[in-house]
């Protein structure tokens, strides 16, 4: 798989408390013809490029894909969710730099015109930088590799 531009929601983007993600993704007006999720089953891919701090252990990271009928996401419903919480599993060595993290979408969903994400950093020095990309579910199962010129291939 060639990751395109279009579908690129985050590039290396680095965050210290909650925030969105760049860019959003233009689906277009949605009609009963033209309903993105309904076809192959699509997954939001995010890989940590620069490793969570724990640093004061109290620090949480969220995503979320959210869907919105405005392009700066003003106004947003949430897709899926996907938590991690240092009290609870040891996720200090989760969120390492090269981890990659699948949310997929439900089945139906999209319903709205854009797509976007939302992180949400929490605790004392949340630090985080990492790449965000829309797909198909069934690319997701190989670890991106990058190469010369910028391409990144998948499986």
């Amino acid at each position: 798989m060639i990751l395109d531009q279009l579908l690129l929601l985050s590039d290396a983007q680095a965050f210290t408390a909650t925030g969105l993600s760049t860019n959003t993704i233009d689906l277009g007006n949605p009609t009963t013809l033209r309903q993105v999720g309904d076809g192959e089953p699509l997954a939001v891919t995010v890989q940590i490029d620069v490793a969570a701090d724990f640093t004061t252990g109290d620090e949480t990271y969220a995503f979320e894909v959210i869907q919105s009928a405005a392009a700066a996401l003003t106004t947003t419903t949430v897709l899926t969710r996907q938590a991690y919480i240092a009290s609870g599993v040891m996720i200090s060595t989760l969120l390492i730099a090269g981890f990659i993290l699948v949310m997929p979408l439900p089945a139906g969903y999209p319903l709205q015109r854009y797509l976007g994400l939302n992180f949400i950093g929490g605790g004392t020095t949340p630090t985080i930088t990492f790449t965000a990309w829309l797909g198909p579910w069934k690319f997701t199962a190989a670890k991106p590799q990058t190469y010369a010129k910028a391409y990144t291939i998948t499986g």
